[in-house]
């Protein structure tokens, strides 16, 4: 599953981010086409702006920290993104997730108009999630959701997240179960409702996540 990391604990009740239809902020989509060109540095150098006075050890730790992991072979490096690259632009769902997420975690390179460096884009993620969402994929739902709940490279909007959090936990998505349940006790982006939050909690829980196993016991608890 190619999502993100944890966050936001609210109380006992785990927000994940993984890591959600209004576009990404009108920019994703009014500029789907312009997003795209000039975004990647080339895998295996690092530019001259970032290297510029290093000592050859200081470019070497400076290039494991920018390139993606497994750049020791970095013709097969290049290679393997450009492919995931093309896949993506062809529409692949699960390529443009998987580049969303290297965007956001800043395994792949990026910058700006002007040249500067990126150490992440999280704009540039949000677009590649929108257009596998836009597709029904799961993960990419759940992600584009997440980046909706903490306002990273799209305005916050809960309500929307709570939209995208439930299309991809009505395909099974069990982080994004979690995440309902935990939208839905909490009333955030959502009316409050206990009990369609202990029924997500509960889908998610049969499929073994220990945070929604969490919430479900938190809320017995409170009610003894």
């Amino acid at each position: 599953m190619n999502t993100l990391t944890k966050l936001l604990p609210i109380m006992a009740i785990s927000i994940l981010i993984g890591c959600s239809e209004q576009a990404p902020d009108d920019r994703s989509q009014a500029n789907d086409s312009s997003i795209i060109k000039d975004e990647i540095t080339k895998l295996g150098e690092i530019p001259a702006v970032l290297s510029e006075g290093l000592t050859p050890e200081e470019q070497a730790e400076l290039k494991e920290q920018i390139m993606p992991p497994g750049v020791g072979d970095t013709e097969l490096a290049e290679k393997k993104f450009q492919a995931l690259l093309e896949d993506a632009r062809a529409g692949d769902p699960s390529a443009q997730n998987g580049l969303g997420v290297m965007y956001y975690t800043g395994e792949a390179v990026s910058k700006t108009p002007s040249g500067q460096i990126l150490p992440n884009d999280p704009e540039l993620a949000a677009g590649w999630f929108f257009r596998a969402a836009k597709q029904g994929y799961a993960d990419a739902q759940f992600n584009l959701g997440l980046m909706y709940v903490n306002g990273e490279g799209v305005e916050k909007d809960l309500a929307h997240a709570v939209e995208l959090f439930k299309k991809a936990a009505e395909q099974g998505h069990v982080d994004a179960q979690n995440n309902l349940g935990a939208m839905y006790f909490t009333g955030e982006g959502v009316k409050r409702d206990e009990q369609k939050a202990i029924s997500w909690f509960e889908k998610a829980a049969a499929q073994g996540n220990a945070d929604a196993q969490a919430n479900l016991d938190a809320i017995k608890a409170a009610k003894k």
